[in-house]
């Protein structure tokens, strides 16, 4: 039997892992070896370190005990995680019970009894012979046997392989939406923050349009401004205020995004507090080696063992056209006498059969299965190269996201202290007579802008540092699944 499960191996072809992209870079242009930096919170300098490898935690670069805990509640209550492992569990006893099933005989204890009328007939023969049928034509059997039954083909062990392709298939995509989730609290996380930000720095800017519009009503009574002035400032108070109700709305569903990814309902959630400006910027970014990446992104490792499962496929396509053997062995005392059933080794009965089946006529049903096999093979193939083409675009996409980050928050910063001095100027000459209203309520627009440019270019920084680290597949093959379990 040994010898007949080895040929199976042979029958379809041999799955071989796909090679690596053979590039040497994620980016069409070189990127630099650092990235600007800017003062202030967020605008720290970048270094990417090509070659290194990325920490299985890679989220407590950010140095947020909050992110932790949330990611911490995320990991012990997460319903799309839970079923991911229920999944995998899943396929993992399926694998078991197709090896139960292919490789190992049935063994079987079927023992019996009958009530039996006896018949010439039975024996063959015929009624009209005049043959006397003995006294004793109703009898009880006993029967007590062991059956053991084997069906073997050319394709079992591509059976196996399939299952155990699908049981790889699952872990990969619990790890897929492992990092799904952490990257989802950290991007999250940061999002509310920077609402949080945005919507202090318009509170900020509705008490300082609130106290210019009083200086400007003070100015009316006087004489010193007009009453279209005022209708201006109440015009400009009344819009920043208006920026308010969104800002809150979406902080609110931000909020409650959080609590589904905890598990927990947004009545019961409670947010610890996430400032922006206490979130560290990683200085130091490990970008993993491009021939790396196919063996550490899930989703490629998921695809890959799609291709797998598609190989074996045309296995056992393959396989169906060829004989099929089926074995049979019973074995096991009968007798008519239930006492009896064991005292005496006449008792036994056993058979032997063995059963080969050729397929030679099916309409073309088998060779279409196979053609249809290996079409699906092509297409695991295809979508492969598709997953592996979309992986290295995300980290490209995110490495020049970085660098562009850096340029647009060192812009908004000057921006910002540009606006907020020329604020500064033309209140003071407002309040001279040296400018018109107009020139200050330019001064108010430009300066409220630059501070939201401002908060959201830092938010991007920290939001695409995190999206790196997700492109290169988190850092799973370096976990330590006796402190982080999943």
């Amino acid at each position: 039997m040994t010898s007949c499960i080895l040929l199976t191996s042979c029958i379809g072809p041999d799955f071989h892992t796909p090679i690596a992209p053979k590039t040497q870079s994620y980016t069409a242009f070189p990127l630099p070896e650092k990235t600007l930096s800017t003062p202030g919170p967020g605008g720290a300098s970048q270094e990417f370190l090509f070659g290194k490898d990325i920490s299985a935690q890679w989220w407590v670069l950010f140095e947020s005990p909050e992110i932790n805990e949330l990611i911490e509640r995320a990991l012990k209550n997460n319903p799309n995680l839970q079923a991911a492992e229920a999944t995998l569990r899943q396929a993992e006893q399926s694998y078991f019970a197709e090896v139960g099933n292919v490789l190992v005989p049935a063994l079987n204890y079927t023992p019996y009894v009958s009530r039996e009328k006896f018949s010439l007939g039975d024996i063959g023969i015929p009624p009209n012979l005049g043959i006397t049928i003995p006294p004793v034509e109703y009898f009880n059997l006993y029967n007590s046997q062991v059956t053991v039954t084997y069906l073997m083909n050319f394709g079992m062990l591509r059976e196996v392989e399939s299952s155990d392709a699908q049981v790889e298939y699952q872990q990969f995509q619990l790890e897929a939406t492992y990092l799904s989730l952490i990257g989802n609290i950290v991007t999250t996380a940061i999002t509310q923050a920077s609402l949080d930000a945005q919507i202090d720095a318009t509170n900020q800017l509705i008490d300082f349009e609130s106290r210019q519009l009083e200086i400007i009503e003070a100015q009316f009574q006087l004489g010193g401004a007009s009453r279209i002035n005022v209708l201006t400032q109440k015009t400009q108070l009344e819009q920043t205020r208006s920026l308010l109700p969104p800002l809150e709305n979406n902080l609110v569903q931000t909020q409650n995004s959080l609590a589904i990814l905890m598990g927990e309902l947004p009545s019961e959630f409670k947010l610890p507090v996430i400032r922006l400006d206490d979130l560290h910027l990683p200085t130091e970014l490990p970008v993993s080696l491009p021939s790396s990446l196919v063996r550490q992104r899930p989703d490629i490792r998921s695809a890959e063992a799609i291709m797998r499962q598609a190989n074996a496929q045309v296995g056992i396509a393959t396989a169906n056209l060829l004989p099929q053997l089926n074995l049979n062995v019973n074995y096991g005392p009968e007798s008519s006498n239930f006492q009896q059933l064991f005292e005496n080794s006449n008792n036994l009965v056993w058979t032997i059969t063995g059963q080969l089946t050729q397929p030679i006529m099916h309409g073309g049903a088998l060779w279409a299965n196979r053609k249809a096999a290996i079409e699906g093979y092509n297409q695991a193939a295809a979508k492969y190269r598709e997953t592996v083409l979309t992986a290295f675009k995300n980290v490209a996409d995110a490495l020049k996201a970085l660098e562009y980050d850096a340029w647009a928050l060192q812009a908004t910063v000057e921006s910002e202290s540009a606006a907020k001095e020329a604020l500064e100027l033309t209140q003071l000459q407002f309040k001279v007579g040296a400018v018109n209203y107009l020139a200050l309520l330019i001064a108010e627009y430009q300066y409220q802008q630059a501070i939201i440019a401002r908060i959201k270019a830092q938010a991007s920084r920290y939001v695409d540092t995190a999206a790196l680290f997700q492109a290169l597949g988190g850092g799973w093959w370096n976990r330590d699944y006796e402190q982080v379990e999943i």
